[in-house]
């Protein structure tokens, strides 16, 4: 299928070939016949992209700081990679879709094959779009007009937070899209409006729709002709829908309102806010959440949780649905606000407008109907990618997962190691092509199924979210597959006995290797460690501090069903790194979290905990997200023997009082990862051992369960006063 992408490095814009998306629980597969160009939201995209990196950077202040912290932390080329790996991902443009539903996922309620919808869905030819984002069409609305739908919501969500009543005097600044469907609102509402824009076009629409205007380029007063629009008492609100760098918006909105008057954000603006315009009048000021509660909720949106309508009568989907009845009733008309229609063939012209090559408003793509293009070629899910050469004799590998650690990290180590890159699978298919291309694969998909029964693959690389690894594990393993899966191997005991099974099961057939992405004990320096450790013998005391860093708690790693949290889906990489340096099984553990821990606190991200190893070694790890990002990231330091080692950052290795050794330092870090995709390959090459022995991988996802279960289940220590 066909979609619009444009890159966030060049602003450029392309019509990519991309596998259709597979019918996925709690989702709509939506046949797209209409989508509507979002010109303000989608310049600022492709304005962002044309610029300079100064000028990015001056855009973004807050990921400057980012980006500073990482290179005192990681080292210039690290950072500098990593930042234009981020520039070069594309980005999937558009979000006013209306199509046809060609299929339902499992828990999908109310929608039915056929069905006309509108959604927050791409500019693609077939969208796969969760159905709390999305609602049927009434017959009477045409495609174009339900297109609308979302742009509607955003404006409609502005209003619910401004609460006119009858009879109220609205101010709205900006007269794009969603300016002119707010003065359309505002009327229905029983308001007078004054609508203010420097374009006599636009200004001409809003009072065809019963605004009266101004229009500043004309030197026209806008504080005068509030003034006399609110018979000099003060408008009772104002909703700002422009896009601007200036301040004046938003200094003019307080000015013209009178006391305990509202204003509403729904544009971008300048606010440096004045704190005598709002202290003496007692100012409301709200920024609105684009179409309403439930956005950016990953229970809402992902989940499809709905919130009770009891106490939240107006939702995503609910906003969705007044707007839709209410141009089936002719209270909105969105007819004169479409400026420009194209087909998606001539999506290069409809963005050239989007540049600046010409005045608009509503631009409208209209996409191939049923009998214009053959749906085996609309809904193909693997598509080939051009350039990869297939190497010859190499074993062949194939990626279920296209996320930023397999495109950045994982595709360019397995490539570097000499694998033969076949296939790369993503839920959406974007990423999967965006993966593909940049590191050689030949095919992108987003079907699973078809990498599995690939006589052709070898092996199966999983880097997909933490509670898909072990049912992935198991399906590629009775495929026949060898496996090498990003860490956690599993988030629970269930999972971890259903991989032993399917293990034990498929290599009683013949030899299949299985393994974990621990890649540190690959790190050129933690080898040149246990070699040095092997000459002691002796038990020895590490300590392992990281570094973590806060994420949000809403992140979907530190949700317990989904990512397993950080210890789990993190710290495991440290309890592996203690067991291969040590060389001998765990035989106990102890662990604590700030607070004391608590069954009710399943995403631990500060907890220290040590493990008791058999032949009387122990080891810390201090895993805590509350420090500061300046200071390095992991640091291991080990005392044996009048010995001492310590690794930071994975660059600077150095040691006291080892014969012939002093230090070993690297120009940038190196974790390893490339040294584990080289085991796991030639693994697979020469049918040698396992990179990591099987008992180990079950011993270490053992373990890092006891410790959640250790820090879950601590008591207080007893008081000694």
């Amino acid at each position: 299928m066909k979609q619009i992408l444009q890159s966030l490095k060049t602003g450029s814009v392309e019509l990519a070939n991309i596998p259709c998306p597979k019918s996925s629980p709690g989702k709509l597969l939506i046949r797209t016949r209409s989508s509507l160009i979002s010109a303000g939201t989608e310049r600022m995209l492709v304005d962002f992209g044309k610029a300079n990196l100064l000028n990015k950077a001056r855009q973004q202040p807050d990921k400057v700081h980012m980006v500073l912290d990482k290179i005192r932390s990681d080292g210039l080329v690290p950072t500098l990679t990593a930042v234009q790996n981020k520039l070069d991902q594309p980005l999937a443009l558009g979000y006013c879709n209306v199509g046809v539903v060609v299929a339902v996922g499992s828990g999908v309620q109310g929608f039915a094959i056929g069905d006309r919808v509108a959604s927050n869905g791409k500019h693609a030819e077939v969208v796969s779009v969760p159905a709390i984002l999305s609602a049927k069409v009434p017959d009477v609305v045409p495609d174009e007009a339900a297109a609308f739908t979302v742009i509607g919501a955003i404006a409609l969500q502005g209003i619910r937070l401004a609460q006119p009543t009858l009879g109220e005097g609205f101010v709205v600044i900006g007269l794009g899209l969603i300016g002119l469907i707010t003065v359309q609102l505002l009327r229905a509402h029983g308001c007078r409006v004054l609508g203010v824009d420097f374009d006599e076009a636009k200004l001409e629409l809003a009072r065809k729709f019963g605004a009266i205007t101004v229009n500043p380029a004309q030197g026209e007063d806008v504080l005068a002709a509030a003034s006399a629009f609110s018979r000099s008492r003060g408008v009772d609100g104002v909703i700002i829908t422009a896009s601007t760098k200036s301040n004046e918006p938003i200094h003019q909105a307080a000015q013209m309102c009178r006391k305990r008057g509202r204003i509403v954000l729904v544009g971008v603006i300048g606010l440096e806010l004045s704190r005598a315009d709002f202290y003496e009048k007692e100012l409301s000021f709200q920024v609105s959440c684009s179409y309403g509660p439930g956005r950016h909720d990953p229970d809402y949106e992902e989940k499809g949780h709905d919130y009770p309508l009891g106490f939240v009568r107006w939702t995503e989907q609910r906003n969705f649905e007044a707007v839709l009845d209410m141009l089936a009733e002719g209270r909105i008309d969105v007819t004169p606000l479409t400026s420009h229609r194209f087909s998606l063939t001539d999506f290069q012209q409809a963005y050239a407008l989007v540049g600046g090559a010409g005045s608009s408003l509503g631009i409208v793509l209209n996409y191939p109907s049923d009998t214009d293009k053959s749906e085996v070629e609309v809904t193909r899910r693997t598509v080939t990618l051009p350039g990869a050469a297939a190497k010859t004799g190499a074993p062949v590998m194939s990626f279920i997962g296209a996320g930023n650690y397999a495109g950045q990290v994982l595709a360019p180590a397995f490539r570097d190691a000499g694998a033969r890159l076949k296939t790369v699978a993503s839920a959406g298919g974007v990423s999967g092509v965006h993966v593909g291309r940049k590191n050689g694969f030949e095919n992108a998909s987003t079907d699973i199924d078809e990498i599995l029964s690939d006589a052709e693959t070898d092996a199966v690389v999983i880097a997909t979210r933490h509670n898909a690894h072990a049912h992935q594990v198991c399906a590629a393993l009775r495929a026949g597959k060898h496996v090498f899966v990003e860490k956690p191997l599993a988030l629970n005991r269930e999972q971890l006995e259903e991989i032993t099974s399917a293990y034990e099961a498929a290599n009683a057939k013949a030899r299949r290797i299985l393994t974990v992405g621990f890649n540190r004990r690959f790190a050129p320096q933690v080898m040149r460690m246990k070699g040095l450790l092997e000459t002691v013998a002796e038990p020895k005391s590490f300590i392992v501090t990281v570094n973590a860093g806060a994420i949000p708690p809403d992140h979907w790693t530190q949700d317990s069903e989904v990512g397993g949290g950080r210890i789990i889906g993190e710290a495991c990489h440290f309890v592996d790194l203690l067991r291969h340096l040590v060389g001998h099984p765990v035989t106990g553990v102890q662990a604590t979290m700030i607070g004391g821990g608590s069954t009710e606190t399943p995403h631990a991200d500060k907890i220290s905990f040590t493990l008791r190893f058999a032949d009387g070694s122990f080891g810390t790890v201090h895993y805590l997200a509350n420090g500061n990002k300046g200071f390095p990231k992991e640091r291991i330091e080990v005392f044996c023997g009048g010995r001492i080692l310590q690794l930071d950052n994975f660059r600077k290795l150095r040691g006291w009082g080892w014969a012939g050794f002093s230090k070993m330092n690297l120009w940038r870090q190196d974790k390893g990862n490339v040294g584990c995709a080289h085991a796991f390959v030639e693994a697979v090459a020469s049918g040698g051992e396992e990179p990591i022995p099987f008992e180990e991988l079950l011993e270490v996802t053992r373990v890092s369960l006891e410790v959640v279960e250790a820090a879950s289940l601590a008591r207080p220590a007893i008081s000694l006063t």
